[in-house]
């Protein structure tokens, strides 16, 4: 199974927020995924149409995704997966 990372910034929200292990064969599964064991997780990942944010970047195996509107990049079981929401600001 892919292994998931997060940044510590949306281990603020999730205080239980920890590495993991989820089912998936595409981005749009694994978030899914997180979504059901951390509620409301999705919707700091993607937005109302299913799109990746603009300040989130995710990263299969230190590769940066290609379909940020679909999310139907492959993901395989020995992938490692990092979600990295960016902060902004000036």
């Amino acid at each position: 199974m892919p292994h998931i990372k997060f940044t510590h910034h949306l281990q603020r929200f999730f205080p239980e927020l920890k590495p993991t292990h989820i089912e998936g064969t595409t981005v749009a599964e694994i978030i899914s995924g997180l979504n059901i064991q951390y509620p409301g997780l999705a919707d700091y990942i993607i937005d109302e149409r299913g799109v990746l944010r603009k300040h989130v970047n995710i990263f299969i195996s230190g590769e940066l995704i290609q379909d940020r509107k679909t999310l139907q990049d492959s993901v395989g079981d020995k992938d490692h997966i990092f979600i990295f929401q960016a902060l902004s600001g000036g």
